[in-house]
């Protein structure tokens, strides 16, 4: 049984001078490419290899968005615990440890800055605070953002990334959906300009509202876009699935997309849509 011992054991460190390789320095995308951290954030975040697009959150969207300053709409608004939910763990209890962990109030920012040389209005999601779930603080968040875009005639973008509806607010969740619709349908009467980013994921209620109803809808590379999962929709029609079934590219193949953007080109060409939307000089 001598296969099983190794007979040259080589180089062997004591176990009190082995070092853990530090954290946060390098990225491995899905295939398999490795990047450096620090290179990955002067790319937008995007991998220089294959093009993979990490996701990322409101503040590194803004970051990419905004030339210069911009203020933040509504930012101390948080969930309340209207159903008094409890699960393994009580919803006044998730709410906490997700604030705690993220440092956000809930799964959505919203913020008035220069894009370009001119306001924008931007609402992005961040899937780290409960999967981006959407319940009445988002809703009213994304609402107030389209009021102010209304009330000071500025052109709105959000940016999904979401799970679906959270479900600890069960219909109250449910109808955020109406909610926000109403207020984009109010911007499309007043004509101001709204742009729709799906970013990986955009799930569930999302996509059956706000994510959809885009004067133009546009997407990140690779994305899941979708209402139900795979799984779901495979059982659910009882037929086997394209391999590239609910990625962005699927979706502007079937006509529910209109472009697909590169991060690095975001920021013009959000400006771009908006001025061909205004029917204006293409900065």
């Amino acid at each position: 049984m001598a296969w099983f011992k190794r007979k040259d054991k080589g180089i062997q460190t004591p176990t009190e001078s082995k070092k853990d390789t530090p954290r946060g320095l390098w990225y491995k995308t899905p295939t398999g490419k490795i990047v450096e951290t620090e290179e990955l954030a002067n790319n937008f975040y995007v991998s220089p290899e294959d093009g993979y697009h990490v996701r990322i959150g409101s503040a590194e969207y803004f970051d990419i968005l905004f030339d210069d300053e911009f203020k933040e709409l509504d930012a101390n608004m948080s969930s309340k615990d209207p159903l008094n939910f409890t699960d393994t763990t009580s919803y006044k209890d998730r709410l906490k440890a997700a604030q705690s962990k993220t440092k956000l109030k809930d799964a959505v920012r919203t913020a008035v800055g220069k894009s370009k040389g001119k306001l924008l209005v931007v609402a992005a999601m961040d899937f780290t605070f409960i999967g981006g779930s959407m319940g009445s603080v988002v809703g009213e968040k994304i609402a107030r953002a389209a009021d102010y875009a209304l009330k000071h005639n500025i052109p709105f973008l959000m940016i999904s990334k979401s799970g679906g509806a959270r479900m600890m607010e069960a219909a109250i969740s449910l109808m955020q959906l109406a909610k926000t619709s109403a207020k984009l349908a109010q911007l499309a009467d007043a004509k101001i300009p709204y742009i729709s980013l799906c970013t990986d994921p955009t799930t569930g209620g999302t996509t059956a509202s706000f994510a959809m109803l885009g004067d133009i809808n546009i997407s990140e590379p690779g994305a899941l876009i979708g209402f139900a999962g795979p799984r779901v929709v495979r059982d659910t029609t009882g037929k086997e699935l394209p391999d590239d079934f609910q990625t962005a590219e699927f979706l502007q193949e079937h006509g529910f997309l209109d472009f697909i953007t590169h991060r690095s080109e975001l920021k013009y060409k959000v400006n771009l849509y908006i001025d061909l939307i205004l029917n204006q000089k293409v900065r």
